[in-house]
């Protein structure tokens, strides 16, 4: 079955455009273990990624950083976890033992960027127990990066980000967010630039995960992708040898099966899974459990329990299930999007304006279920 979804993004012109967004399809248990996996990788447009903007792209950043980058607190997740590696199928920390990064995903920082503050990431790893945040900055839509966007604006939002997030002994995701154009390759000459620009800055940090392209899709096949990994990897690794990296798949990272029949033969890479529980069930995770038991290092860099426009109802029996593998396979996660969108994968409510220390009215439904699955697993 294939679903189309179709998220609204009003550009900085105010005419409108569509933009397609997403990872899935829908389940199917009738069929056959081929037609299956066919149905997932015939999803429709895309995740949650591309929805209205709901203001200009700012000028300034709107909250200021320190010069340089700062110490970290003590007793932190970083402080006790240090540098990250993989081994094996798993992340493990600097004693070797398995480790999960649980936390959230920024939404485009272009259109949300005042949730990038260091109040926001301290209330998130104090009251919420998170330990990671991802900040997901688009190449293409609506002013992207590569596509009329201020690259310098953005790369400062990226850079406090990173900033804050080590203040406060949290581990950080800069991710790569192609969406729009398809596949990496496009923009491939600027993400050289950028990851040799932001490794280089953060050289010696070991709080920072690169994820180099967010969701491959409509076209681009793993040869595509490794190829292009296979380029920007190098320029990461000659600033900051030992980081971990973070690779998407074609099919909006849901193909990871192609990723594990043929991966990269870099050390400390992982391989990006997306699902929306309200789209993708038992035939993705069938996927992933596979992968994971043949060896391939899975991380769940975004996720939702809605459909996978990013809207639409939430199913938490499908989310409970995500939730059981995750565990199990101690598996990352980063849920998809600190904003007040409209969308119901937004976890705060649409008139709430707070920037930080949100209470339980702020919260969306989404949001309440996700902070209560954080609050529950050990907080470092």
């Amino acid at each position: 079955m294939r679903i189309k979804k179709f998220c609204k993004i009003f550009a900085v012109t105010m005419l409108s455009a569509l933009i397609f967004t997403g990872c899935g399809s829908s389940d199917s248990s009738s069929a056959s273990s081929s037609a299956s996996e066919s149905s997932v990788a015939e999803s429709s447009s895309a995740d949650t990624k591309s929805s209205e903007k709901v203001t200009d792209v700012p000028t300034k950043a709107p909250t200021e950083a320190p010069t340089e980058t700062p110490t970290p607190e003590a007793d932190t997740p970083f402080s006790v976890h240090g540098a990250l590696s993989v081994n094996g199928a798993y992340l493990v920390d600097k004693d070797g033992n398995k480790f999960q990064l649980k936390g959230m995903s920024t939404h485009g920082i272009a259109w949300f960027p005042k949730y990038v503050n260091l109040a926001a990431f301290k209330t998130l790893r104090d009251d919420w127990n998170t330990n990671c945040v991802r900040i997901a900055m688009y190449t293409d839509e609506n002013m992207g990066y590569c596509n009329g966007g201020d690259k310098e604006y953005l790369k400062g939002l990226v850079k406090n980000g990173v900033k804050y997030a080590t203040e406060l002994g949290m581990y950080v995701i800069v991710d790569w967010h192609i969406l729009h154009d398809k596949t990496p390759l496009k923009y491939k000459d600027e993400a050289l630039a950028f990851f040799d620009e932001i490794s280089k800055e953060f050289a010696g940090q070991d709080n920072i995960l690169y994820e180099i392209c967010n969701e491959p899709n409509s076209g681009p096949s793993w040869e595509d992708v490794k190829s292009y990994a296979e380029e920007v990897v190098p320029v990461i690794r000659a600033n900051d040898p030992n980081c971990v990296v973070l690779v998407g798949s074609p099919t909006w990272s849901q193909d990871i099966h192609k990723a594990a029949a043929d991966p990269l033969s870099f050390e400390n890479v992982m391989y990006t899974l997306h699902f929306y529980a309200g789209t993708h069930k038992e035939s993705l995770r069938k996927r992933a459990q596979q992968c994971i038991d043949g060896g391939l290092p899975v991380f769940i860099s975004e996720f939702g329990i809605c459909d996978a426009s990013g809207n639409g109802k939430l199913d938490y029996d499908s989310a409970e299930a995500w939730k059981e593998l995750i565990d199990k396979n101690n598996l990352s996660y980063m849920c998809w999007n600190l904003s007040n969108h409209s969308e119901s994968s937004a976890v705060f409510v649409n008139g709430c304006e707070k920037l930080s220390g949100w209470a339980e009215e702020d919260l969306k439904d989404q949001g309440k279920w996700v902070r209560e699955w954080f609050k529950s697993n050990p907080s470092l």
